[in-house]
């Protein structure tokens, strides 16, 4: 039983990824498997990214 290892266990995310506020339970926008605090913020986080086509 001691030898036995556990699961990696994935930690929550707190922060919006557009602004990097603290995630509330009522205002979460969940997009693609990550969390935002509003639309807004996931508009700008994906315009942010260059797109692989643009760039060249």
């Amino acid at each position: 039983m001691a030898d036995e290892q556990k699961a990696p266990t994935e930690e929550k995310q707190t922060n919006c990824l557009g602004c990097g506020k603290p995630l509330k339970k009522l205002r979460r926008y969940y997009r693609n498997g990550k969390l935002y605090c509003t639309r807004k913020c996931w508009i700008k986080a994906t315009k942010s990214k260059p797109q692989e086509g643009e760039q060249k």
